[in-house]
C-alpha cells in the first residue's frame, strides 16, 4: 500500500515537473528520489582544492604536509583560495633531514604552507608584479618578466580550477623570510 503512494506520488510529481519543463523550454527533466532535476546535461560539482591536488597525483607530499599542519580540511571546505603549489619534485629539492624535520614541527609547517596560499581566486591573467599577501601574513613577491614566478619559484602551470579555489604549480617550496 505504501510503495503504491510513493509510486503514484513520484508519477505525480514527474508529470509536473515535465509539463513544467515544456512549459518554460527546458530540455528535460529527470525525476530522482522525488527531486527534480532540470537540463539534460548537469554538471558535477567541481572537486574543491584538496581533491583537485589529489586527483593530480603530483602533490602528495604537499597533501601529507597539510594533514600534518591541521590545514587540510581548511583547503577542503573553505572559500575561497589560490594556491601556489609545489610538485613532489619540488618538495624533493629540499633536503631529506631537513623536510623531515619541518614535517614534525607543526607551527612552522603551518607557516611555510600558509607563505603559500592567498586569499580568493586569483587567476593568471589577474597576476600583477609585486608583492601579495599570504595567509601567513607576510608578502610573497609576484614577477611576471621572464615568465610568472612567485619568489623564486617558477609557476609552471596555472588556473587549476577547483571548486574553492584555483592552483598555480610551482617548481620549488617557497619560504617566508625568516
Amino acid at each position: 500500500m505504501l510503495r503504491h503512494l510513493i509510486r503514484a506520488k513520484k508519477r505525480m510529481l514527474l508529470k509536473k515537473a515535465i509539463f513544467l519543463g515544456f512549459a518554460v523550454g527546458l530540455p528535460m527533466v529527470a525525476l530522482s528520489y522525488g527531486v527534480v532535476h532540470a537540463g539534460m546535461h548537469q554538471k558535477k560539482a567541481q572537486a574543491n582544492i584538496v581533491e583537485t591536488a589529489k586527483q593530480a597525483g603530483q602533490f602528495n607530499t604537499l597533501l601529507t604536509a597539510l594533514k600534518e599542519a591541521g590545514l587540510e580540511e581548511t583547503l577542503a571546505t573553505k572559500c575561497c583560495f589560490t594556491v601556489f603549489a609545489p610538485t613532489d619534485e619540488a618538495f624533493a629539492k629540499i633536503p631529506k633531514k631537513d623536510l623531515d624535520a619541518l614535517l614534525k614541527d607543526k607551527e612552522a609547517l603551518k607557516k611555510v604552507l600558509l607563505y603559500h596560499v592567498v586569499e580568493g581566486k586569483v587567476y593568471s591573467k589577474q597576476l600583477k608584479e609585486g608583492d601579495v599577501k599570504t595567509l601567513q601574513g607576510q608578502n610573497a613577491k609576484v614577477t611576471l618578466k621572464g615568465g610568472p614566478k612567485i619568489n623564486d619559484a617558477n609557476i609552471v602551470k596555472t588556473d587549476i580550477e577547483a571548486s574553492n579555489g584555483v592552483i598555480h604549480v610551482i617548481d620549488k617550496v617557497i619560504l617566508p623570510p625568516n
